[in-house]
């Protein structure tokens, strides 16, 4: 099992947290690629902050002001794994939820949020964290800074009141003071929060196996302004921590709402979900839910099932042991009646040997459409390339 260590403990933001895991040994390629589809004139370079090497990562944009809808269109639009486009969706709806709860209207525009180094920010560390393949993240407390901040409303306290509410809407640990000035982001909170609900675990035992320092702008004198990233390998490497599965039985869901409710589900953080069509008392069809869940995610991924499906009850199997391949996500190039097309592929390795590799099929069926060929064809010729290299 491959876990990911963050430590915040001289702050968070969205460049920090791009250089920290590129230097981790995120995969290069995929993660500048995805930026750089946002923000054209990006740059990375080392720097030196009081003595600890970090990678600082440039945008090079300039201001925006959007709105949600404009920003995730963009997110969409971008070149990014498939999962880390919905990873990055759920980090700017986290953002947006807290300006609306600050400012009190759902007609909420970001201002230094919306703009592309944001977006090229969020983008990349996601991508970033999907390319590492890690089955869980650790967050170390974070230190948010004290004292005051300039912002696009004006003067503020720090932690400013969007980061506040961001982090009151997660588990994070956050130490208040310590260091004078904004140390957390809206964007660095909103990214730590979403990693540790979507992957987060309370274990940090294992091997360190690579690490990495992400640089802020600034270059204080008294402390360095680095994000630092972990990736451990735990001794037991064919068994992940144990997870919880919950089940409900329904016979009077239409298949739109079912389908909408495993989607809501994997938006929310679940591991995985499915339905199970069973026979049910009195010759009913119905369908089990079934959602394998983290434990700390388990009673609000129970409550969301019962709220959108009826459920009178939802069944919790506890702490369920589950074999875990290490994997990666990579980009892999095809040319095709005299067309390149760029589809992910997820390998799965085991004692380091590759056993199983999937292209991602809505990338491989766009792409056989814009070819003119079978699907099963295109899914075939990218596999077949992708497992040349492995």
């Amino acid at each position: 099992m491959r876990l990911l260590v963050i430590d915040p403990g001289f702050g968070a933001a969205g460049d920090m947290m791009c250089g920290a895991l590129l230097a981790a040994g995120a995969d290069r390629n995929t993660v500048l690629c995805a930026m750089r589809s946002v923000a054209p004139e990006l740059s990375v370079s080392q720097v030196v902050r009081c003595g600890m090497p970090a990678l600082y990562v440039q945008t090079h944009t300039g201001p925006a002001h959007r709105t949600l809808d404009e920003v995730l269109e963009i997110v969409r639009s971008a070149d990014a794994p498939a999962a880390a486009v919905s990873l990055a969706e759920r980090v700017f709806s986290r953002i947006a939820a807290a300006e609306e709860f600050v400012h009190g209207t759902h007609h909420v525009h970001f201002h230094e949020v919306g703009a592309d180094d944001a977006i090229a920010d969020v983008l990349g560390a996601c991508t970033a964290l999907v390319t590492l393949g890690v089955d869980a993240v650790h967050i170390l407390p974070l230190s948010v800074g004290s004292g005051t901040i300039v912002c696009a409303h004006g003067t503020m306290p720090v932690p400013a009141p969007a980061t506040a509410e961001i982090l009151r809407n997660s588990d994070l640990q956050v130490m208040i003071g310590g260091f004078a000035g904004e140390l957390c982001t809206p964007t660095g909170a909103a990214l730590l929060a979403e990693f540790s609900a979507s992957f987060g675990t309370k274990d940090h035992v294992g091997k360190i196996v690579s690490t990495g320092c992400g640089a802020g702008t600034r270059d204080p004198a008294e402390y360095p302004n680095v994000l630092r990233a972990m990736v451990l390998v735990t001794e037991d490497r064919f068994f992940a921590p144990a997870v919880d599965v919950l089940e409900t039985n329904v016979d009077d869901v239409s298949g739109e709402l079912l389908s909408d409710t495993v989607s809501s589900l994997m938006s929310a953080g679940a591991r995985d979900a499915c339905l199970v069509p069973v026979v049910m008392k009195k010759g009913r069809p119905g369908y089990i839910i079934r959602v394998i869940a983290m434990p700390e995610d388990s009673e609000r991924l129970a409550r969301l099932l019962a709220r959108e499906t009826g459920s009178l009850g939802i069944r919790c199997t506890p702490m369920i042991h589950r074999f875990v391949a290490d994997r990666r996500i990579s980009s892999e190039t095809v040319i095709v009646n005299g067309n390149a097309f760029t589809v992910d592929v997820k390998t799965a390795f085991m004692d380091g040997v590759p056993y199983s590799l999937k292209a991602e099929f809505d990338q491989v069926r766009d792409a056989a459409n814009a070819a003119g060929i079978s699907v099963r064809d295109m899914k075939r010729v990218i596999e077949e390339e992708a497992w040349k290299k492995d």
